[in-house]
């Protein structure tokens, strides 16, 4: 029997036009490259007869069914999601998009990007805007200090920077 779980909070539709691409790049190597190798291998692994004690049949089924199931999200979120080509008109303000560093008290500078929930990259500082610390940061200005509850305790950052920008275009330093 399986369990119920309570569904997840839907997030923010939005997009970059990076993060599109990543998503359909994604599925079309889910589709084309991975799940082309996973059937034939399962056909393979059915023949062999007995499948309640067969692993590689229940490995290969097991895999077939998780690259499905990625296949089925992809296909679905890239139907609903929002991309984000432009920067906004103010960009003296933080809003979808911005990389904005900030200083905390207790330490050094960071530079976080707020991107959409399919983005997220810690080891890039890329936030989810749906994140906390997205939606306090989210209508401010440079100098502007900002309290979060994050999930080691209140945190306070002071907005240092916003900047809005493509890879290889360094423009909009505010």
């Amino acid at each position: 029997m399986a369990r119920w779980r309570e569904p997840r909070p839907r997030s923010s539709p939005y997009i970059t036009s990076e993060g599109e691409e990543a998503l359909r790049k994604e599925l079309k190597e889910l589709w084309l490259l991975r799940r082309q190798e996973v059937v034939p291998a399962l056909q393979a692994a059915a023949a062999e007869g007995d499948r309640s004690e067969n692993a590689e049949y229940s490995y290969r089924k097991k895999q077939l069914g998780e690259i499905d199931r990625r296949v089925r999200y992809l296909s679905k979120r890239l139907d609903e999601v929002e991309v984000v080509h432009r920067s906004p008109v103010k960009q003296d303000k933080v809003f979808f998009g911005a990389y904005v560093t900030l200083q905390n008290k207790s330490g050094p500078e960071v530079t976080y990007r707020i991107v959409g929930a399919d983005e997220t990259d810690a080891a890039k500082g890329y936030i989810s805007v749906d994140s906390p610390l997205a939606r306090a940061l989210l209508g401010r200005h440079v100098d502007h200090s900002i309290a979060v509850e994050l999930p080691e305790g209140r945190a306070e950052y002071r907005i240092l920077g916003i900047r809005y920008e493509r890879p290889g275009n360094h423009q909009n330093t505010h």
